[in-house]
This record gives structure tokens, C-alpha cells and sequence, in this order.
């Protein structure tokens, strides 16, 4: 692994623990997927490209808009979906017809496949890439070099 995927990982490892707080990105004190991703991005570049509008618990679903994966496009390199590495943002859609609005920072591939993400209910956690979210993932990106923020 590169010096940057060691620091993105160990960011988003640190970040465990976090309460889930909707809109928040502070580590320790509470955040949601999006948060997580903001947090990691701050903690490995300074600061962030953009700051989300505010947002409801089912954003851009009355508009059927890919707002995040509008976002991440701005700010990420898209990869393919079936090309897992360490290090990666994952883009999740949680259920058919829906838009995909939940994230997480991949962490371990092959059979012990894992990613830390913030749910609601449980917080900032490493969950394995079982089955039931491997199916679910409709993007992957990677962070861009540091000389390019």
C-alpha cells in the first residue's frame, strides 16, 4: 500500500467510535457517511474542496438527482466498481429504483473484505464487504494525489 492509502485507512480507522450524527463531520463528536468522507478528506489534505448544502435524511430522493455521486465525480476519480482497492470511497444504493446516498472508505479486500462507514443506529464502524453490501455498490473512487488538491 502507498504512504497516502496507509493514511486514508488509519483515518478512517480513526474515526470508529464516532457517534452517527446527521449533516456532522467531527470526529469523536458525531457524523454520517458523508461526514466520514469529509473528515478522512480533511484529515489527509487540510481541508475540504466543497462544503454540502444542507441536506434531509432523503436528499435528492423526491428529485431522483445523483447528487453525491455528482459530488464525488467533482472531487474523486471514478474506478471501476469491480476493481476493489484499499483506500477506495464506496458508493452504495440502498435499495432498488433509489438514489445512491450512502459511503464508505474501503479497508481490506479479498476474503476479509472490509469498510468503515457511519450508519445510523451503530455510529462509525468497519463492517465486513459481505455479500449483501458488495451487491449494493453502484461507484467506487479513489482520493487524488495530494500534489493535485
Amino acid at each position: 500500500m502507498s504512504v497516502m492509502v496507509n493514511e486514508i485507512v488509519a483515518e478512517a480507522r480513526a474515526w470508529i467510535g464516532t457517534p452517527y450524527v446527521h449533516q456532522q463531520a467531527a470526529k469523536t463528536a458525531g457524523c454520517d457517511c458523508l461526514g466520514l468522507v469529509r473528515g478522512v478528506w480533511r484529515g489527509v489534505y487540510g481541508s475540504e474542496p466543497e462544503r454540502p448544502p444542507a441536506y434531509s435524511m432523503d436528499w435528492s430522493e423526491p428529485q431522483g438527482e445523483e447528487r453525491l455521486w455528482d459530488a464525488a465525480l467533482r472531487h474523486l476519480r471514478a474506478k471501476p466498481v469491480g476493481a476493489p482497492e484499499v483506500g477506495d470511497v464506496v458508493l452504495f444504493r440502498m435499495r432498488a429504483g433509489s438514489v445512491a446516498k450512502h459511503l464508505g472508505i474501503q479497508t481490506q479486500v479479498g476474503p476479509q473484505a472490509a469498510f468503515v462507514h457511519a450508519y445510523s443506529g451503530h455510529g462509525v464502524v468497519e463492517s465486513p464487504m459481505s455479500a449483501p453490501w458488495a451487491r449494493r455498490i453502484v461507484a467506487r473512487f479513489e482520493f487524488p494525489n495530494k500534489e493535485v488538491c
